[in-house]
């Protein structure tokens, strides 16, 4: 039975891969040590459904596990390579905000961690795709600096822009402000390439937006989508910071992006790159995203503009 190393497997994209690839026949080594309840408080826990995954599938394994112990991590590599067919690279630490808190973290966790699980499967299952849970925050502002048009509820392309249907990976990354998250998730993406290139690895980073599901475990800082609908229910108030709401943020379903990792897995090359996300049937902007959240639920949300 081929085996999947899947890390951050309590979180919604590692949950997600979990099921998928055990549905499909594979053994999954879950790694996570639950550090999102470290960065965004006890709500924010991923323990409760690594328990779930423990008791509803008997071919999943979890491992609390910290992705910066390179020792262990590559015991375990060892211990599963003759199988191992797959990594899901998915445990990171995702807030902006929480990056500029304590950046030595952010960046053991997104650029070292990455290091630590390329390394060990050079050395043990060189030919296992791997995949890496990239953001498109690796582009930072840039964004910022096309000719956005303000319309009623959103800012956007001209329709004759060559990126209004959505942007391409020929979007530099240089020349801009990334925040720390950005440049510590970017450090992990120009490795993954890199490891493809050179040591012909099959690699893959997909750069996501906002990434939603079932198994969100929404915070202020994290997660926005999850967030904003338990905020709209709970009477708990909302905050929107700046742009007055017209800031449009793209939605991808966890499912869906699972379904292109197993694509990319049944037919691999090394170091490719994809911008993913929901386009244009997805997308919305912070007021279209109240609206919608308010008509689903029946109930006004409480929320208020910051400027910052």
């Amino acid at each position: 039975m081929p085996t999947a190393i899947v890390t951050g497997s309590g979180g919604l994209v590692g949950s997600e891969s979990v099921r998928h690839f055990i549905g499909v026949g594979y053994d999954v080594i879950g790694l996570d040590n639950d550090m999102r309840a470290q960065f965004f408080g006890p709500d924010a826990t991923t323990r409760r459904l690594s328990e779930v995954l423990k008791e509803r599938y008997a071919e999943f394994h979890p491992l609390d596990v910290d992705i910066r112990d390179s020792e262990r991590i590559d015991r375990i590599f060892a211990q599963h390579a003759q199988q191992l067919a797959i990594v899901v690279h998915a445990a990171a630490q995702p807030s902006h905000d929480w990056a500029a808190s304590d950046p030595q973290t952010d960046f053991t966790v997104n650029a070292n961690g990455t290091l630590n699980l390329l390394e060990a499967a050079r050395r043990r299952a060189p030919d296992a795709t791997f995949v890496y849970v990239s953001t498109n925050k690796v582009y930072g502002d840039l964004p910022n600096e096309l000719p956005l048009m303000e319309l009623e509820t959103r800012l956007d392309l001209p329709e004759d822009h060559p990126w209004y249907r959505g942007i391409d990976t020929s979007m530099s990354i240089d020349g801009s402000t990334h925040s720390l998250f950005g440049v510590s998730k970017a450090a992990g993406d120009l490795l993954v390439q890199e490891y493809g290139r050179y040591f012909g690895m099959p690699t893959v980073c997909f750069r996501g937006g906002c990434l939603t599901g079932p198994n969100h475990a929404g915070a202020q800082l994290h997660g926005f989508l999850s967030y904003l609908m338990r905020c709209t229910m709970t009477g708990e108030s909302y905050t929107v910071f700046g742009y007055g709401g017209k800031q449009v943020r793209d939605n991808l379903h966890s499912a869906d992006l699972v379904a292109a990792f197993a694509a990319f897995h049944a037919s691999p090359r090394a170091a490719a790159v994809y911008n993913i996300g929901g386009g244009r049937e997805s997308n919305c902007s912070m007021i279209e995203a109240i609206e919608l959240c308010q008509e689903i639920a029946g109930r006004s949300l409480d929320w208020e503009l910051s400027d910052k």
